[in-house]
């Protein structure tokens, strides 16, 4: 990003001189390019993000748990002891910047972290640079697996994949349109534009993308939700911080907008803060009744089960809580670890060189020494991207994206003093209520998901779209006839036209279950009938919205617009000359033409020649006089036959006469 990449050269030119920090040049004697070790006794990594946020208290006390983990292993990394060095980057993207160049100064082999997603982006420049991969469990936006940023690894689920489950929930519920209220960053931003992307994958869309500033007031947020509830969807994903999150639905409940006929989707920011609590208090759970979230759904294993026994009893900053990145943390520092392991294991060296980029030349006050790239780090990376294991957080394995294999989520539904789960979505079976890891290995069963109930505590599924208050009426084009009027013409009543194409419109509008505004206008100048082709036009170019009246429907009027069934007949008859014929007793033959007729006469001959050849020695009926025999003849082929195969004969017989042919 050109932005990140100017951030981080500004940072760079505002780098404080090593003389002001105390530090010494370093002498000749240890002025080296390269500080090499095999198998060094101590390793270090960096873990950065903010710790005093939602995720980070979560994640810094299963990174510790991991990195003691470690430490305690006799299979992994033996004989060395494994550091980590926290920095935090207090939500700043500048300051985030500054602690990971500082960071960088202490030879780290990888570094755990960020959390925020616009951070990621522009540390992941420094790391491109210096050779270090990034295992970052909190960053979720889908355009860090591009190319662009070799050295960053995702070791939590992509949102690529979150936004495809968001959009199969809400083409289960068959709404089409939906509004997206967001932080307008590199995280909600991204996501929102992937969401776009699935929904119209399934004939959808976003209607509405309502974005704030991530420092946006309480008044900024409550005016954008009036806005937002002025139009016509009620259908609502919130995609934003967890840090923040809450407020949000504070704000919608005073405006009123937590109640029946709304749908509120929240990503995984919400089961994060409500996995945190240890019990959520009345007051903020009486604001999350009938929402839907989407959490990431890892399996319920022993190992799972007992980290989070001895976090809840270590009680660090108070936390006794933990949401799903604490496990991807915890995860986190053991792929390291193993990788690191494996890296030595293959004869890789932990050594560290000085870039020539970072040296001062023709006399620059810049003073770069101190950061050294990772001599490891092409060979280390691939390495890290080749490891298979099992963590706590379910499979660690990548794919050709750099995504973790087999993302999945549950999709809870909140009410009463909890929550419970409707369903799980995977990118390999979709919307179940079955497990998704007993589905690897079967074909995806049928799209199904349990009961939800919504807002107002209503159990049928919303509408999910009213009328916008501030929409316009639609505009009604009414043909003003000078003649014909009983079909439609003007009236100085309310609403102003009539007619029986009026009546039945009409008619029609009652039996919708929500009210249509609309509004008739005459479309003629009265004086003559109007051009019905020109009103055609007319609401083609959006100038109306629909035309009620005798309108005729032709070839080209299909062809821009879309007519309903007719009600009325058309009127038109199609004129063609007749010729009247005196009948004939010989019409009988017009069916065949005369060829065929000799071609029938010839096979009824040859046919009758046959049968009296067969049958004159044998059957007395047919000898006597020529004219006997010529009669039985015909006789016998005007008859109706009826072919009866036998075993070893053919009958053949007629009305009044049998005749039996021998084989």
């Amino acid at each position: 990003m050109v932005m990140g990449k100017t951030l981080f050269l500004l940072v760079l030119c505002l780098w404080i001189p090593l003389e002001v920090m105390g530090r010494k040049e370093p002498s000749s004697a240890t002025s080296v390019n390269s500080i090499v070790s095999s198998r060094p006794k101590v390793v270090k990594f960096g873990a950065l993000f903010p710790v005093d946020s939602v995720i980070g208290r979560s994640a810094l006390p299963a990174i510790l748990a991991a990195v003691k983990d470690v430490n305690s292993s006799t299979s992994i990394l033996p004989g060395i002891d494994l550091q980590v060095i926290l920095h935090s980057t207090n939500c700043s993207a500048f300051l985030g910047t500054m602690e990971a160049l500082q960071l960088m100064e202490n030879d780290v082999v990888a570094v755990v972290g960020p959390l925020s997603s616009g951070i990621a982006h522009i540390i992941s420049h420094v790391v491109n640079e210096l050779h270090v991969p990034l295992l970052s469990f909190g960053a979720t936006d889908p355009t860090l697996s591009s190319l662009q940023y070799p050295y960053f690894i995702r070791t939590t689920q992509n949102d690529y994949f979150q936004m495809y489950a968001v959009s199969a929930f809400i083409n289960y519920h068959r709404w089409r349109e939906v509004i997206a209220i967001y932080v307008d960053d590199d995280n909600g931003r991204n996501g929102i534009s992937v969401l776009g992307d699935a929904l119209s994958k399934k004939r959808g869309k976003i209607s509405y993308k309502a974005a704030f500033s991530p420092g946006a007031s309480e008044s900024d947020i409550s005016d954008l939700l009036n806005e937002v509830n002025m139009m016509e969807s009620r259908v609502y994903v919130l995609h934003v911080n967890p840090d923040t999150g809450l407020a949000i639905f504070s704000i919608a409940k005073k405006l009123r907008m937590t109640g029946s006929g709304y749908v509120w989707i929240s990503t995984d920011w919400l089961p994060s803060v409500l996995d945190s609590l240890e019990s959520p208090d009345p007051g903020t759970m009486d604001l999350l009744q009938g929402i839907v979230a989407f959490r990431h759904y890892i399996p319920d294993t022993d190992p799972k089960n007992n980290l989070l026994s001895r976090l809840k009893s270590q009680r660090v900053n108070e936390t006794v809580s933990f949401n799903s990145y604490a496990f991807y943390a915890y995860d986190s520092v053991w792929l390291a670890a193993r990788a690191l392991d494996a890296y030595l294991n293959e004869g890789g060296n932990i050594s560290f060189s000085n870039d020539p980029k970072f040296q001062d030349t023709n006399g620059s006050m810049l003073h770069l020494e101190s950061l050294r790239t990772f001599d490891g780090g092409p060979q280390f990376l691939q390495t890290v991207l080749g490891m298979n294991f099992t963590g706590v957080s379910g499979q660690i394995v990548f794919d050709m994206d750099k995504n973790l294999l087999h993302p999945a989520y549950e999709i809870l539904n909140i009410g009463g003093s909890g929550s419970r789960r409707i369903g799980y979505w995977s990118n390999h079976s979709g919307l179940s209520v079955i497990a998704p890891e007993t589905l690897y290995l079967k074909k995806p069963s049928n799209t199904s998901l349990h009961s939800v109930i919504w807002p107002g505590e209503v159990t049928a599924t919303p509408r999910g779209w009213v009328f916008p208050n501030n929409g316009q009426a639609l505009r009604i084009a009414v043909p003003n006839r000078v003649s014909y009027k009983d079909f439609v013409s003007k009236d100085k009543n309310p609403p102003g036209v009539q007619g029986y194409c009026i009546d039945v419109f009409e008619a029609a509008i009652k039996l919708l279950p929500y009210p249509v505004p609309r509004k008739y206008m005459l479309f003629g100048n009265g004086k003559r009938n109007p051009s019905y082709n020109d009103l055609v036009e007319q609401v083609a170019q959006n100038n109306f919205d629909a035309v009620v009246g005798d309108v005729t429907i032709v070839t080209n009027r299909t062809r821009i617009l879309d007519f309903t069934q007719p009600f009325l007949p058309s009127g038109l008859v199609v004129v063609v000359p007749f010729e009247e014929q005196k009948s004939s007793p010989w019409s009988f033959l017009e069916p065949f033409t005369t060829e065929m007729w000799c071609v029938t006469g010839a096979f009824f001959l040859f046919v009758g020649s046959v049968v009296w050849i067969l049958e004159h020695r044998l059957n007395p009926d047919f000898r006597g006089s020529p004219r006997k025999q010529l009669i039985t003849v015909f006789w016998g082929e005007h008859c109706e036959w009826t072919w009866t195969i036998g075993a070893n004969h053919m009958a053949l017989c007629g009305a009044d006469h049998k005749f039996k042919l021998h084989s």
